[in-house]
């Protein structure tokens, strides 16, 4: 009984890691609100290709723009990350608090990447700087 439960776990571990695997999709096949995001902040940037971790509880989708811009969507649709390529992450992305901040403190600084998870958002500046906010966008930490 013993081996059964240990071969029971082993094989459901393998097809578990076999499934966690980023795979190619097509642009069609991520969120609604995914697709509307690209196409109302980068309009005149070329969808690449798209991937999808999925991890059998919530898929995650990475797409990759013509200028090297990487975006990052939670299985909702919703923008996770963002990460610059050869351009800067357009300021009208970012909440305006943050962008206010950047640009009193850090002024003529670009945005290198921008991240968004349950504690709160760090922006990555083109000086190297990186600045963490929490939810109600308070400066929490800052990294040179």
């Amino acid at each position: 009984m013993k081996k059964i439960v240990l071969f029971a776990v082993a094989m459901f571990s393998m097809v578990f890691y076999a499934l966690a695997d980023d795979r190619p999709v097509s642009y069609d096949r991520i969120p609604e609100s995914a697709r509307e995001f690209i196409s109302s902040n980068f309009p005149s940037d070329k969808f690449l290709f798209a991937t999808v971790d999925d991890d059998l509880i919530r898929p995650d989708y990475t797409v990759v723009l013509e200028s090297g811009m990487t975006l990052g969507f939670a299985s909702d649709g919703s923008l996770d990350k963002i990460e610059a390529g050869r351009t800067a992450i357009p300021v009208s992305i970012l909440p305006v608090q943050i962008a206010e901040y950047v640009d009193r403190h850090y002024p003529g600084s670009s945005y290198r990447s921008y991240d968004i998870d349950r504690r709160g958002y760090e922006v990555e500046l083109s000086n190297g700087m990186e600045l963490k906010f929490n939810k109600g966008f308070a400066l929490v930490e800052v990294d040179l």
